[in-house]
C-alpha cells in the first residue's frame, strides 16, 4: 500500500505565514526520511490557517530538499487558470525534479471576492468547463491537439523526455466519470464528504478506460483526515484541532484560525467534542484518531471498502512537532520504508530529529521569505480554507 501526505502550510498559533511555510518544507523533508511515496501542496486563498495558497513554489522548495518522494499539487485549482500555463509549469518542475512530480488537479469556488480577484477576465460569466480544462492540460502535455488545431505543432520543452502524473481530484459524484473516461488516476477527498467516497472510487473504476497518458489500470487514491497519537487518548487530542477549526470556521468564514487542542476543548460544544473518529455503524468519520492499532484498522476498513490503491493522509494537527510524530507513527503502523534520503538534516553531530528538523527550517525561512515574498521579510503572505479538492 503506498502512503503519502497532503500539506497544507498550517500555521500554529501564535506564529506566521512564513513560519508555516518553512514548516511545509522542512515536513515534506521528514516525509522523504520516512518513505511516504507522496507529499502534495494545497491552494488556499485569503484565509488564516493554512498557508499553502500557491502549490507549484511549495513543490519547488521541496523537491530541492528531498530525493526519492514525489511531489505534487493536491489540488491546482484549475477553474481560475489557463490550461497552457499550468501544463507548462508543471513541465518545467517535472524537468527540474525529474519521474518525481504529480499535477493534481480540481476546482472549487473560494468564494465570490477570491474568485473574482483571480479571473483575468472579469466581465464574463463563469461557465463549467472543468472537462474541456483537463482535457487541454493533457493536450498540451501529451501533444494531442488534432490536425488543424491553432495549438497542434507547439510542443511544451520537448527535449524533456517525461511529463507529470496528473491526478483530477474530487469530493462529489461529478468527479470519477471524468478521471475515468480520461483514463487518469482519481484522488477523492474522503475528510470532505466521507460518505460519498466508496461509491465514487467505485464508480471511477467502471468508468474507467485507458486512454494512452499515464495510467493503463485505474489508479484510486483515498484522501482521509487522519491523527495518529501514540495512544487513542493522544490521538483523540490531537483530533481537537481539526474539530475546533470546523467548528471556527462555521462561525467565522476563511479567516478562521488553528486552535491548539486545549483551546479547541474549551470552545466545543460536547456534541462536536465527541464526534466519532473511528467508522460507526456505517457511517466513515470525517477524522480519523486515536493510537496506531486504532487508526490503522479504521483505514483498512475504509481502504477495503473503497478498493483504493493508495491511501492519502491530511491533518488540521496545530503544532508541527504533532504533525511530524503522527506522521511517523503512520508510516511506522504501515511499514513504509524509511531512511532513503542521504541527505544529513541539520549541522554536525545533531542527534535527535527534531533538533535536525528545526534546524533545516531555521536554515529554509530566510530563502523562503525572499522566493514567496519579493526579498521583504516583512511581507504578508495569504493563505488560506481547505477548498482544494472541491468537485
Amino acid at each position: 500500500m503506498k502512503v503519502s501526505i497532503v500539506e497544507l502550510g498550517t500555521v500554529r498559533p501564535g506564529e506566521t505565514e512564513v513560519d508555516g511555510l518553512a514548516d511545509a518544507v522542512v515536513t515534506a523533508r521528514h516525509a522523504d526520511a520516512l518513505g511516504f511515496h507522496r507529499v502534495w501542496f494545497a491552494e488556499h486563498h485569503l484565509a488564516s490557517s493554512n498557508a499553502s495558497h500557491h502549490p507549484e513554489l511549495l513543490i519547488a522548495a521541496a523537491g530541492a530538499v528531498t530525493r526519492g518522494i514525489r511531489v505534487g499539487s493536491g489540488s491546482v485549482l484549475l477553474n481560475h487558470y489557463s490550461p497552457f500555463k499550468v501544463a507548462e509549469m508543471f513541465q518545467q518542475l517535472e524537468a527540474m525534479y525529474p519521474g518525481r512530480v504529480d499535477l493534481g488537479m480540481g476546482r472549487a469556488t473560494s468564494g465570490q471576492v477570491i474568485d473574482l480577484a483571480l479571473q483575468p477576465d472579469r466581465a464574463s460569466r463563469p461557465v463549467d468547463d472543468h472537462r474541456e480544462r483537463v482535457s487541454e492540460v493533457l493536450a498540451w502535455l501529451y501533444e494531442r491537439f488534432p490536425d488543424g488545431h491553432p495549438f497542434a505543432g507547439h510542443p511544451l520543452m520537448p527535449s524533456v523526455p517525461h511529463v507529470p502524473q496528473t491526478w483530477p481530484l474530487g469530493s462529489s459524484s461529478q468527479g470519477p466519470a471524468l478521471a475515468g473516461e480520461l483514463g487518469l488516476g482519481y484522488a477523492f477527498a474522503g475528510f470532505i464528504h466521507p460518505l460519498l467516497a466508496t461509491d465514487a472510487l467505485q464508480e471511477y473504476r467502471r468508468a474507467f478506460r485507458p486512454r494512452g497518458f499515464d495510467a493503463e489500470h485505474p489508479r484510486a487514491m483515498l484522501a482521509v483526515n487522519v491523527a495518529m497519537g501514540e495512544d487513542d487518548a493522544d490521538g483523540d487530542r490531537l483530533a481537537l484541532s481539526a474539530k475546533g477549526f470546523y467548528a471556527r470556521l462555521m462561525r467565522g468564514g476563511i479567516g478562521a484560525t488553528m486552535p491548539t487542542p486545549e483551546q479547541a476543548l474549551r470552545e466545543l460544544a460536547p456534541a462536536q467534542r465527541d464526534e466519532p473518529t473511528t467508522i460507526v455503524g456505517d457511517r466513515w468519520p470525517r477524522f480519523v484518531a486515536g493510537g496506531p492499532e486504532r487508526v490503522r484498522a479504521t483505514l483498512e476498513q475504509m481502504l477495503e471498502a473503497s478498493g483504493a490503491d493508495e491511501l492519502m493522509c491530511q491533518n488540521l494537527i496545530a503544532a508541527p512537532e504533532d504533525r511530524r510524530g503522527s506522521h511517523a507513527r503512520i508510516a511506522a503502523a504501515f511499514g513504509l520504508e524509511a531512511g532513503r534520503t542521504t541527505r544529513r538534516i541539520g549541522p554536525p553531530g545533531a542527534a535527535d530529529v527534531d533538533g535536525c528538523l528545526r534546524h533545516l527550517a531555521s536554515e529554509l525561512r530566510p530563502s523562503l521569505i525572499r522566493m514567496l515574498c519579493g526579498g521583504r521579510p516583512s511581507a504578508g503572505v495569504a493563505c488560506a480554507s481547505n477548498r482544494s479538492w472541491r468537485r
